[in-house]
């Protein structure tokens, strides 16, 4: 399969296998609709950003993608069956606020084989509004020769008072594939970052005005 590519020792059906079941298992409990699913490039290297606020995203995503794609998780989420699990179906596990070049390398011959990456360029779980990024992402893009693919989501907090709705409407919006300019040296980095930073932020905008102008829930 043209760019199904997935790091060394993953097995591509139980990949697979797991895509459907984190397509169809958070059913029971939101109403999930995507748009924009056949934006995402059918062939060669892509980065997926991503905005990140809870848990649900990850899973969302993965199994919503069109293509296989291998996703930087971190690093605390690679223990015991789990990291057994995650492992198996090409997660690449990340850990967070070290330099650590492993996974980025692994991560770049998925992109170079063709494949397909996730990221959440936030670094870490906040409030999914991409407030700031971290250099990663813009890494990836130059050291893979891939295009981006952005993608939004909302509808998975809880509301301020704690309780959730019944099925609450989750949205996940696919956005325009592009290729940034990622130059040379630190400098090069800062500069593709913000782009990709302004560019999720963007599209989380977009998001959050359409679900206001549909009345539909909160973040």
């Amino acid at each position: 399969m043209t760019g199904s590519a997935l790091p060394e020792g993953a097995i591509g059906l139980l990949h697979d296998a797991g895509r459907v079941f984190a397509r169809y298992h958070l059913r029971s409990a939101f109403r999930i609709r995507v748009h924009g699913r056949e934006r995402m490039p059918a062939t060669g290297p892509v980065v997926v950003v991503a905005n990140h606020s809870s848990m649900i995203e990850p899973q969302l995503i993965f199994g919503m993608l069109p293509r296989r794609s291998a996703f930087l998780v971190k690093d605390e989420m690679f223990k015991g069956a789990a990291g057994r699990f995650l492992r198996a179906i090409g997660q690449i596990p990340v850990k967070r606020g070290e330099i650590d070049r492993k996974p980025l390398m692994t991560a770049v011959g998925v992109l170079k084989a063709g494949g397909v990456v996730g990221i959440f360029p936030e670094g870490t779980r906040g409030s999914g509004d991409v407030a700031a990024a971290e250099r990663g992402a813009a890494w990836l893009v130059r050291s893979g020769g891939a295009a981006v693919l952005p993608v939004a989501t909302r509808g998975t907090l809880k509301p301020a008072d704690g309780k959730r709705r019944w099925r609450p409407r989750v949205d996940i919006l696919v956005g325009e594939p592009f290729t940034p300019k990622v130059g040379p040296g630190r400098t090069g980095l800062d500069q593709g970052t913000e782009e990709l930073r302004g560019e999720l932020a963007a599209l989380v905008l977009t998001l959050d005005d359409w679900r206001a102008e549909n009345r539909i829930g909160s973040p």
